[in-house]
């Protein structure tokens, strides 16, 4: 079961985008069931307007899908309304889509019983200009640059001079 469209799920959700002003959003949702997904309940692409879920949410139950469902239009509303720029996914805008899909106070992690892999950051990465570390267990593809760093001194735009420079293990501070 891998990205198994859900018609009823997604008219959902675009009812809800709907109803916050977000028409033109809506109309390129699409919500699915993904098996392939183990501890995350849910995932949204930005990019693609897509929702991806968990289908253990079905064993839990039809509140908890719901619960996802808002918490993970949420992300999609808050970056659709910031219009390219950048925002963090579960910062101040995201918080406030939350509140007017109906899910005030929503915690970004869930604590449902999904078996959880451990694995080990390999890649470490530190902002040139404040120093802050990033611990990844994977690489980043894309340039990718410390964001309070662009927002403090470049308006929230990328600005390579705030770019995350990789460094062995062993030189980022715990």
């Amino acid at each position: 079961m891998r990205d198994v469209p859900d018609a009823a799920l997604t008219v959902q959700v675009q009812a809800w985008l709907c109803q916050l002003g977000a028409a033109g959003l809506a109309e390129g949702v699409q919500v699915c069931w993904n098996g392939r997904m183990r501890s995350a309940a849910g995932r949204a692409w930005v990019g693609r307007g897509v929702i991806e879920l968990n289908p253990r949410l079905l064993g839990v139950g039809e509140a908890e899908v719901e619960r996802t469902l808002r918490h993970e239009a949420a992300h999609l509303l808050a970056y659709w309304r910031a219009g390219g720029r950048r925002i963090s996914g579960h910062g101040r805008e995201w918080r406030q889509a939350c509140v007017e899909l109906g899910i005030p106070g929503e915690r970004v992690t869930h604590s449902m019983p999904f078996p959880r892999r451990q694995v080990a950051p390999r890649y470490h990465y530190v902002c040139p200009q404040c120093g802050v570390a990033v611990a990844r267990v994977r690489r980043f593809r894309r340039p990718t640059a410390c964001l309070t760093c662009c927002r403090r001194h470049s308006g929230g735009k990328f600005d390579v001079r705030f770019q995350f420079q990789r460094v062995p293990p062993g030189e980022v501070a715990g």
